[in-house]
This record gives C-alpha cells, sequence and structure tokens, in this order.
C-alpha cells in the first residue's frame, strides 16, 4: 500500500508538497521568521481546545499534537496535565516549539518527522486525544487513508480526535478529489464540508462539530472563523 501512495504523491509537483518529508524544506521557509504576523504563530492555543477541557469533554491523559508547528497547543495541554507527544515536519517549528517549552518549564516530547509513517518511526501510542489543528487540510485524498490508520494504530478505545481544518465556502479549494491530481497541485489546502468530514472520519463517534469562533487579537485563544472544529470519540470496545 505504501509504494501505491509513494506513486500517488508523486503525481503532484514537487513544490506541491507539504506533507511527506521532502516538504521539511518548505515549512522551515515558512516558519523562519518567528516575527511574521501569522495569526497561528501566536503562543495561543485553539479556542476549540480550550472549550473542550473547559467543558470536561475531554480529561488528561495521554496526547499527541498531529503537526504541531511552534508547539502552541501542546503547551496548552502540557499545562492542563497531559503527557504530551508533538510532531511535526519541519525542524524549524521544532525548535522554536523546543525553546517555548523550554521557557515555560514544560516537558513535551517532542519529535522531528513523518507522523504518517508506518515503518516505526512515528508516534507509537497508546493516546487519549490525537489533536490536528491545520494538517489533516494538507493532505492530497489518498493520504486520508494514512490519517485514519494513524488514529487506528494509536487512539486508545473511547479517546477522542480534535480536528481543525479548512471550511468549505470560506477558505481551501473544492475542487473535486480527482482534480488534484489532474492539476498536480493542492492548491493551499483542501476544504471540507461538514458532511464530508462525517463520512470520512465514519469509524469515529460526532460528539461536536462546528465553526471555529472568530478570536480578538486581544483574545488568549487563536480563532477564526473560516475554519471547522470537530471533536471525534473513538468507540469504546465492547466485551
Amino acid at each position: 500500500m505504501e509504494d501505491v501512495f509513494r506513486l500517488l504523491d508523486g503525481l503532484f509537483a514537487p513544490e506541491a508538497d507539504r506533507w511527506t518529508a521532502d516538504a521539511a524544506d518548505w515549512w522551515d521557509g515558512f516558519y523562519a521568521d518567528r516575527t511574521k504576523p501569522v495569526p497561528f504563530f501566536a503562543a495561543k492555543p485553539d479556542e476549540n481546545l480550550v472549550s473542550y477541557l473547559e467543558r470536561g469533554l475531554v480529561t488528561p491523559g495521554r496526547a499527541l499534537d498531529l503537526g504541531c508547528g511552534p508547539g502552541r497547543n501542546a503547551l496548552h495541554l502540557a499545562a492542563a496535565g497531559f503527557e504530551v507527544d508533538a510532531v511535526d515536519l519541519s525542524p524549524a517549528a521544532i525548535d522554536w516549539a523546543r525553546d517555548r517549552a523550554r521557557e515555560a518549564g514544560a516537558e513535551i516530547g517532542f519529535r522531528c518527522g513523518d507522523a504518517f509513517d508506518p515503518a516505526g518511526t512515528g508516534p507509537r501510542g497508546p493516546y487519549d486525544l490525537v489533536h490536528d489543528s491545520g494538517c489533516f487540510h494538507h493532505l492530497p485524498p489518498h493520504r486520508r487513508v494514512s490519517h485514519l490508520a494513524l488514529l487506528d494504530r494509536v487512539l486508545v478505545p473511547g479517546g477522542h480526535f480534535s480536528l481543525t481544518c479548512f471550511a468549505a465556502g470560506a477558505m481551501g479549494s473544492e475542487l473535486d478529489d480527482a482534480d488534484f491530481y489532474r492539476q498536480s497541485r493542492l492548491h493551499g489546502g483542501l476544504a471540507y464540508a461538514p458532511d464530508g468530514l462525517r463520512r470520512i472520519f465514519s469509524d469515529l463517534e460526532v460528539v461536536e462539530l462546528r465553526r471555529m469562533r472568530d478570536e480578538p487579537p486581544r483574545s488568549p485563544c487563536f480563532g477564526e472563523p473560516f475554519l471547522w472544529t470537530a471533536l471525534f470519540r473513538r468507540p469504546a470496545s465492547t466485551p
């Protein structure tokens, strides 16, 4: 299967790659200037993640921050009592996240690499929570299978998957899946509708699915209304 996935990966122009280890240089360039006015460069957790914790929808345990960037959500989870692992393709992002963790005195297991690599180098789990803020919408259609396989490997029965991704009609490309391969581009990321997310993650139970709240600049949380937020639960094992 991985041979087929790599073949499909190769149908995209090299500069379109945002999801394999070869994309590390692109992401390093993106994160090189820490002063850029990029909203999610600020050390603020996602407002939906904060809300899940405040309402008791998720409780402390082991957590994986998938595509962690500069570590803003990993830091919040650690402060809330989670044992956190965090992974990203970009060495520059991981260096920045480690700097923030040192400043905060947080113990977080940061790792630079491909979270979807099934060859034994990816996250091991088990995890009670997997949080994906902005990783999923940069995957081409065939790599959704890799994402689902990761959740199947590492998420405990009864565990939660938290997702933030581009919302159709607000941000991202709404082409048919086949057109991404025909054009060899992802056009900045894929947009999703609620029914599409429910279909892709149909093996999980929907706890909450809504648009992200628009958080003002002075808010302690990150929030942009062009994103969907979703909390899914893996069904508990039956006797």
